[in-house]
């Protein structure tokens, strides 16, 4: 038995869902299976919906201020979704922990494993490392993009390459600004 612990694919999934939310529930799925989630869902209408309103919520955890603020929401959230560890070995994956009941619908699954991974994440790599892009700290840079820092240093700050150098270039130009 291998143990899926959901933290890091778990939460590298939700960012993705949150940075580019997708158009369909088939859409959804597509991005649920690039991330390794090779279970079937029972369709429902509204999972496009109510899949979004899962993605709000773990974004409350993502802008949490303060770590206790951050425990209390995930707590709430294993709390209402989460169940006791079961075993299984479905689709050929080996024997490995679902911390979710079977059958239960798209949403109810994916907000399982967002809380239950994101838990694992944060208190195996620290309360910090999951935050928005630190270039829309900046007053004219729209960036609201979450960054799931999964670094060996905890360093990560930006969402992309692309950001960390408009934000590099920011910051040149105010020192250059301030040196005239």
């Amino acid at each position: 038995m291998h143990l899926n612990p959901y933290g890091e694919y778990a939460v590298l999934l939700a960012a993705s869902l949150a940075n580019e939310w997708p158009a369909s529930r088939s859409a959804i799925i597509a991005r649920v299976r690039e991330h390794g989630m090779t279970m079937r869902f029972p369709a429902d209408p509204t999972d496009h919906e109510r899949t979004r309103a899962v993605i709000d919520d773990w974004l409350t955890v993502v802008d949490a201020e303060a770590p206790q603020q951050r425990a209390d929401l995930l707590n709430r959230a294993m709390a209402s979704t989460a169940a006791y560890p079961r075993m299984t070995d479905h689709d050929d994956e080996g024997w490995h922990l679902h911390y979710r009941d079977a059958q239960q619908s798209l949403p109810h699954v994916l907000a399982a494993v967002f809380s239950v991974g994101t838990a694992l994440h944060l208190t195996t790599r620290g309360m910090h490392r999951l935050a928005r892009c630190a270039a829309g700290d900046a007053p004219d840079d729209s960036c609201r993009n979450v960054v799931v820092d999964v670094t060996r240093n905890g360093r990560q700050r930006y969402c992309s390459v692309r950001c960390a150098n408009r934000s590099a270039v920011r910051r040149h130009r105010a020192r250059q600004a301030r040196r005239e």
